[in-house]
């Protein structure tokens, strides 16, 4: 099989980047961003490529020798409600929507690898290119899941990767282990009773008891929990129906916490629920939580984790060390409940703005290291001469 110019196919990847910039798509919504994914799929000859996997999700196939394992590829195409601060040329054309995280590019450089490992081979077996919608939700691997993914495209492993600002472009870490935390949602409805402004003693105003209530759930991770466990419980928003001259019956407290183990995610629901009925008791007012888990921690797999490293080393000029516990989330950790794998990053340059910064904008000169990386990792895993 021939062998693909490099430069041509960075130089065509920056196009297809750019495209997909230009033209974000919320979580389900990325019905252009799957058009086009499965038309460069069918484009480059895979054996098969599948459409409305969980809604918007896209898997190609490509089959090559008679090796019986598979491997999967997963790249994510969702954007987010940010309103982009750029004068590019293929800056946001989607009002209110862009891609602040990466997404285009993590998309970008899965085709490339589609496009490469169709060319070239170089395995033995299957690869499943998995293009996964509404990540950022936390919805998007679920929705693949329930819609049979694993019964109607089965694989044996699964690889994702994610750029990371603020390290060099090409730079590759991951960790054996936990990398990327679960994330618990939850909201505090405080009730009491409102009132005029210049007479508080006259009902049980919510505002001071929420505030109260603020400062009080700072103390579960620094007296609750051990040190050793990293967590983190933050109060994103306070919402009350008062106004200026009103004082509110009701107020609403909501937030996330995040943490990498199952124990103690129950423990921060568990002091949570304490400290908000005791704030409230205190305050004559009551307390009502609503405690979810939207993302479960991801844990790679130790021999995956070794497997990913030998292949970077391959391909890649900067490979790090270990990389350190992130407490980000990821739903890619969704599919390690059924099958082991393993999630790396790449740098996005020093100078990157931060994920989700309306100022972000992916590094195309990051492109054909995340698709060499994904080349190589089939081709390791998969090695046969029968591929090629």
């Amino acid at each position: 099989m021939a062998e693909l110019d490099r430069d041509a196919l960075r130089r065509e990847m920056t196009g297809w980047r750019r495209d997909l910039h230009a033209h974000p798509e919320f979580g389900f919504e990325e019905k252009r961003t799957a058009a086009f994914v499965a038309s460069k799929l069918r484009e480059f000859g895979l054996d098969d490529v599948t459409e409305g996997v969980g809604g918007t999700g896209v898997v190609g196939t490509l089959k090559r020798g008679s090796g019986n394992r598979a491997i999967a590829l997963r790249a994510d195409m969702d954007a987010l409600r940010i309103t982009e601060q750029s004068t590019a040329a293929y800056r946001s054309q989607n009002p209110g929507f862009m891609h602040a995280c990466g997404h285009d590019g993590h998309t970008t450089m899965l085709l490339g690898a589609a496009k490469l490992l169709a060319a070239e081979g170089g395995f033995d077996g299957t690869v499943r290119f998995i293009f996964q919608p509404a990540e950022e939700w936390g919805k998007g691997a679920l929705a693949m899941l329930d819609d049979g993914l694993m019964q109607r495209f089965p694989f044996d492993e699964i690889f994702g990767l994610h750029n990371m600002p603020g390290l060099p472009i090409g730079y590759f870490e991951t960790r054996v282990g936990p990398i990327m935390s679960a994330e618990d949602n939850f909201e505090i409805v405080l009730k009491g009773i409102g009132g005029h402004a210049a007479r508080p003693h006259s009902g049980n105003e919510t505002l001071v008891a929420a505030c109260a209530l603020v400062t009080n759930l700072q103390t579960i991770v620094s007296r609750r929990l051990s040190p050793a466990d990293i967590s983190v419980v933050s109060v994103t928003e306070l919402i009350t129906d008062g106004t200026r001259n009103a004082l509110p019956g009701l107020a609403r407290i909501l937030g996330d916490a995040r943490s990498f183990r199952p124990e103690v995610s129950a423990e921060i629901e568990r002091q949570m629920r304490i400290i908000a009925e005791g704030t409230a008791a205190a305050y004559n007012v009551s307390a009502e939580v609503t405690y979810t888990r939207e993302f479960v921690p991801l844990q790679n797999d130790a021999e995956l984790v070794d497997e990913a490293f030998a292949a970077a080393k391959r391909v890649l000029a900067d490979v790090g060390v270990a990389a350190e516990p992130m407490t980000g989330s990821e739903d890619f950790a969704r599919f390690l409940d059924h099958v082991p794998g393993c999630f790396v990053f790449l740098g996005n340059g020093k100078a990157s703005a931060p994920l989700h910064n309306s100022s972000y904008d992916f590094n195309d000169d990051g492109l054909l290291h995340g698709t060499n990386f994904h080349a190589a990792i089939v081709r390791q895993r998969l090695g046969g001469e029968a591929g090629k």
